[in-house]
């Protein structure tokens, strides 16, 4: 980062916040006196909506007046994602200003009128705007009182200008005004022009402005975006009129701006002047997922896998294969595989290859090929629960007392002594260990059959080798479970807040701690491994026999063939915390419900909120009495992101932070009270006000619903698994890799006829391994037939949808550069004829329409389109 405006290099106290386009979804740490912060957060997070970019914003707090300062900011665009992927890459960090930071889209209308005024030069006529509602429009300190200004812009530099009443508290505004300037035939150098003649020098400029005041903007306005509109090209001299939507663009300085584009993208390489760079890692997928009947032949051959012999020549295998990051392969596989209730012989398939194979005992299972990877998934799908009830009560001590455990001589701060510093860190350390080894009675059978398997490959492996038996299980439980949940507790959900750096210095050496003692009992080594000469003196008067025998006995017992009777009767597990903004549930005497911020907690019993995380429950309501819950109606408190909770009484209604917050909350209490008898099949999507519902007019608070209830497809609180979903991943997966496929099919037939002539020597993919050509060609000429089957299904479909969708729409507005990428490709793929394929798909659940028709025309009516999009984001 550059240095600020006094030349100090030490005086930047410095955080990032993710954004999807305008909305805050995350924000790190602050890094405290430095120009080169180092973050090292990870962020992973469902997107529930479409947006068009994703944007990091480097910001300064600054002590002496207490408030945050924008340094600048790296804005990706969606579509860009792709080029990234998986990758470091450094951004140049672009400045920010008010008249570019813009969002949103605006309907108007436009239409020539006869009137009744009159012009020695001819008839007159009245250009006739109207704004009939904006959305998505951006925030401003937290509100919105939005407000249209109309300007009509003459060659001659003549301007009239028509401003709209305020309207408070609301992204998403309604206009009722409609805005006329008188047009008169003007003479121009001794000859007489028409209105029509006018056309060419006119231009329409639409503005919406944030009224800063509530005393008709006397202090100010703030920028919204804006939309120029030159009024020839709207064929109003023939008798049509106009309505559209537009993308609001930023402001325009003397020149219009092109319909295209909504400001640069630091991603496209623009020069960023001496702000600094960002180092960014970034994971993103998205699919349109089909229904379930399409994906029957690949379900069915990835299914096969644990019988295939060789295990190589499966289709599991050739997946694994495919992908640079194993994960990306481990994530869709564990879920299709536990759907069918099937992980382990998967598991015990990939394995025991893996296990035979290996030359080196010692390295068994700590590299990342693909059953490390799934046996990771299998382990966060299954023990999720677990993990948050063993570990959550040590890590939230840890976080709240901040209390320093330094003990690197080279990193003490000034006054603090080592041995304080040892005797906290030995605390801390020994409450994380007596609570693994405490809960082995609570470990979930799935994970107890899955270590008592590979307890027993170790076993057929290495015979009498006792240590290996526990290294095979304490790799994926210390190293990859606990070890790293500890050291990341947010990507694991056992801590929500940001984490200081004195804090994640404690966690750093309590994971390498736990790491150690899970090393230590599979090791014939006496004498513990560490990298850092300053952990020998404290491994060395902390760990004893007495822990070692603890170790090796939690081992023992989760990996028993039969475990004995779980206790049932466990406290309540905190499944997801946070503050949130309620409205008051009529309690106050004047009969107002206002908004109030308020600590919620939701755990496997109840769903309470209080005024401060410490503080007692004000009110409480058991899980068996939530009969739903459902999104709200922006409308209804011109807010966005609400959601309710259902009660037999009332509804509780709830404003959550940001969209992904708000979709994380609605999923979980949705999962977790599936099952109640009590539910119901219908709501009311709007809110009780003024005496009546506002969705369907009814008087009666306990009128029936009007709306049917979300449609889930749920299992049960542990994991909620949409294997179309995952199929489609797979597909993805294949397809991008097809010229590999065929490249292997092609192998496969050669060795299959022997030997060439010439002696031409067979390349592998790295790492593949080909045991058997035979089997192998049958399962890669498989997965190439479905692969390309379906592919052509995707084209038929994406066809259909670029044929639904108008240009001007809603879901595609003049000066969306993507609506435009996207016909050019559509007319480069264009065939001769391709089939209807309307009915390919299931409903979709995004807003995302891919539009191909190019001329503006009216917004189509409400409805929706065919497929099901979903969003997947990682940014480390």
């Amino acid at each position: 980062l550059e240095m600020n405006a006094y030349g100090s290099v030490e005086l930047r106290d410095v955080y990032c916040a993710i954004k999807l386009d305008q909305e805050e979804i995350f924000r790190t740490t602050t890094k405290e006196k430095t120009l080169n912060p180092f973050f090292s957060e990870d962020f992973q997070f469902e997107v529930p909506r479409e947006f068009r970019y994703l944007s990091v914003y480097v910001a300064e707090r600054e002590r002496a007046s207490n408030k945050d300062k924008i340094l600048g900011k790296v804005s990706i665009k969606k579509e860009g994602m792709h080029k990234y992927y998986g990758k470091d890459n450094w951004f140049p960090i672009m400045p920010v200003d008010a008249d570019s930071e813009v969002q949103g889209k605006a309907h108007i209308s436009v239409r020539l009128e006869p009137s009744t005024k009159s012009s020695i030069y001819g008839p007159c006529a009245k250009l006739c705007v109207r704004v009939t509602e904006c959305s998505d429009l951006n925030l401003v300190n937290g509100s919105c009182n939005p407000y249209v200004q109309v300007t009509l812009c003459h060659g001659n530099a003549k301007q009239e200008t028509r401003k709209s009443k305020v309207r408070r508290k609301t992204v998403c505004p309604r206009f009722e005004d409609t805005f006329a300037f008188d047009l008169k035939p003007q003479r121009s150098d001794k000859q007489i022009r028409s209105i029509k003649d006018e056309f060419s020098n006119l231009e329409l400029r639409v503005c919406l402005q944030h009224d800063l005041s509530g005393v008709g903007g006397m202090f100010g306005s703030a920028f919204l975006g804006e939309v120029r509109i030159p009024v020839r090209d709207l064929g109003l001299e023939r008798g049509l009129s106009h309505q559209a939507w537009y993308l609001l663009q930023p402001r325009s300085e003397g020149q219009r701006s092109p319909p295209t584009s909504t400001g640069s993208s630091s991603a496209n390489g623009t020069a960023a002047g001496s702000l600094g760079s960002l180092r960014l890692k970034l994971f993103f997928t998205s699919d349109r997922v089909f229904s379930s009947h399409f994906y029957r032949d690949l379900r069915e051959l990835l299914l096969m896998s644990p019988d295939v012999k060789p295990v190589t020549s499966s289709a599991a295998y050739v997946l694994g294969e495919m992908v640079q990051h194993k994960d990306d392969a481990a994530q869709p596989l564990v879920k299709i595989f536990k759907s069918h209730s099937s992980v382990l012989p998967l598991l015990r398939a990939l394995a025991s290859w893996e296990v035979a194979g290996a030359t080196d005992p010692h390295t068994i299972f700590r590299g990342n090929t693909l059953v490390s990877k799934c046996v990771d998934e299998y382990m966060k799908l299954t023990g999720m629960l677990y993990l948050q009830d063993t570990l959550k009560t040590v890590v939230a001590k840890i976080l709240s007392e901040r209390l320093s455990c330094e003990i690197d001589p080279t990193r003490l701060k000034d006054g603090e002594s080592l041995k304080v510093n040892e005797a906290h860190l030995r605390g801390y350390v020994g409450s994380a260990l007596q609570a693994i080894v405490g809960s082995w009675v609570a470990c979930p059978w799935e994970l107890c059959d899955l270590f008592s398997m590979l307890r027993g490959l170790a076993a057929d492996r290495f015979p009498g080798r006792k240590e290996l038996q526990y290294s095979v299980i304490s790799v994926f439980l210390f190293l990859r479970f606990f070890a790293a949940a500890i050291l990341s507790p947010k990507l694991f959900e056992l801590a929500s807040r940001p984490i200081d750096e004195q804090s994640h210095r404690t966690l750093t050496l309590v994971s390498k701690s736990i790491q150690t003692l899970g090393n230590l009992v599979s090791s014939t080594s006496a004498q513990p491994f560490y990298k850092e000469d300053y952990m020998k003196e404290f491994y060395e008067n902390f760990i004893t026999e007495e822990h070692k025998e603890s170790v090796r006995q939690y081992l023992e017992l989760i990996s028993l063939k039969n475990v004995p009777m779980r206790n049932l009767d466990t406290p309540s597990i905190v499944l997801k915390e946070g503050t949130m903004t309620k409205r008051a549930q009529g309690r106050n005497k004047l009969g107002l419900k206002n908004f109030k911020r308020r600590y919620f907690c939701l755990t496997t019993k109840e769903l309470y909120y209080s005024k401060t995380k410490d503080s007692s429950p004000l009110c409480t309501i058991p899980l068996y009495e939530i009969l739903g819950v459902e999104k709200v109606q922006e409308d209804s408190f011109k807010m966005k992101n609400v959601f309710q909770v259902i009660q037999k009484s009332r509804a509780l209604y709830i404003q959550a932070n940001n969209c992904v917050e708000e979709k994380e909350w609605r999923t979980i209490l949705t999962r977790i009270c599936h099952f109640n008898l009590c539910r119901i099949h219908t709501y009311h999507p709007a809110a009780f006000l003024k005496g009546h519902w506002l969705c369907c007019k009814e008087e009666s608070e306990t009128a029936p619903g009007c709306s049917p209830v979300t449609s889930y497809n749920l299992a049960d609180i542990k994991v909620t698994i949409d294997t179309d979903r995952e199929m489609q991943r797979v597909h993805s997966i294949f397809l991008n890799q097809m010229q590999v496929i065929e490249r292997l099919i092609e192998t496969c037939r050669q060795q299959l006829q022997g030997p060439t002539v010439q002696g031409v020597e067979f390349r592998l993919p790295s790492g593949f391994v080909l045991e058997d050509p035979a089997s192998l060609l049958s399962t890669l000429s498989s997965i190439k037939t479905f692969v390309e089957t379906m592919e052509l299904k995707h084209e038929r479909h994406r066809h259909h949808l670029y044929r639904q969708t108008q240009y001007g729409s809603k879901q595609a507005p003049i000066g969306d550069d993507n609506y435009l990428l996207m016909f050019a490709r559509q007319q480069q793929q264009r065939t001769a004829s391709v089939p209807n394929a309307s009915s390919l798909a299931r409903p979709l659940t995004s807003d995302l329409n891919i539009p191909p028709l190019p001329a503006p025309a009216p917004p189509p009516p409400s409805g929706s389109a065919n497929g099901s999009v979903f969003s997947r984001m990682d940014v480390p």
